[in-house]
């Protein structure tokens, strides 16, 4: 049965009819502090070609917050919303990074009628201790912000330099940093993001279940996230699976080198058409 949010899962279309129709539907998933926008370039890349959903993920951007987190609750939760509208008229390739690639995955496996091609990156469908405690203080950190006592985003990005140092860091985890009338707030259920994190770093039991569709598995070769210990089980739950190191990368492939994601996804998605 899927769950349910509060609210609904906020989505964005990139691409789409223009005189000739699309004939591919791509969605993108991110990862842990992400948010759909993420994904913008690369599926501008895909364009003209395929029409892409780029989605905020439950607790994450504009979309709803859960009050429990599980992996199969979320991919339920965006089958719901891709059966709803995307999915319609037919199964839709998906492209997952880091959490969202735990979501795909998920997906895939328990929707597998809404899938037909399965991109993961940077991620495998096992319990990882790579990232736990840099995720762990990140959270932390963010949580710490006296938000009341911020008067310009500025006052953000000041309170969080001495933990996080990185401004690439800093830029990337503010981009979740929201203003209304009552002042500003962090969209990301930060809460349930911590208390969940064991689960968010590990994978659930899904042994006996296969996916049979085409899946690209791309790592960069300066994460951690993906090891040779992982090929047995990526390939018992995805036996079509081809693997692809993406050079000079670490997790952040996509956003690291995006040339190189969109042209791996170009050749995957859009011109081998078998599958």
């Amino acid at each position: 049965m899927t769950a349910q949010l509060s609210a609904p899962l906020h989505s964005v279309v990139v691409g789409g009819p223009d005189g000739d129709e699309t004939d591919r539907r791509v969605v993108f998933l991110h990862g842990l502090f992400g948010r759909g926008k993420n994904f913008t370039r690369i599926a501008s890349g895909l364009e003209p070609e395929a029409e892409s959903l780029l989605v905020d993920l439950p607790n994450h951007g504009r979309s709803g917050w859960t009050e429990e987190l599980g992996y199969a609750q979320l991919a339920d939760i965006v089958a719901d919303h891709l059966r709803r509208d995307f999915a319609q008229e037919g199964p839709v390739d998906v492209v997952g990074h880091s959490m969202g690639g735990k979501v795909a995955m998920v997906l895939a496996l328990r929707h597998p009628d809404l899938v037909r091609r399965l991109v993961v990156i940077d991620i495998a469908p096992v319990a990882s201790g790579a990232g736990r405690g840099e995720f762990q203080h990140l959270l932390d950190a963010l949580a710490g912000v006296d938000l009341g006592a911020l008067r310009r985003r500025s006052d953000a990005d000041a309170a969080l330099r001495e933990e996080i140092p990185e401004d690439g860091v800093r830029g990337f985890l503010l981009q979740n940093l929201a203003r209304d009338d009552s002042g500003f707030r962090w969209e990301p259920n930060l809460g349930l993001l911590r208390a969940g994190l064991e689960t968010i770093m590990g994978f659930p039991d899904l042994s006996g279940s296969r996916f049979t569709g085409p899946v690209l598995w791309m790592g960069g070769d300066r994460s951690g996230y993906i090891t040779d210990d992982d090929e047995q089980t990526m390939r018992s739950l995805f036996p079509r699976t081809v693997r692809m190191t993406v050079r000079g990368a670490g997790h952040w492939v996509h956003s690291e080198k995006p040339d190189a994601v969109i042209a791996a996804l170009r050749t995957f998605l859009l011109v081998d058409r078998e599958g």
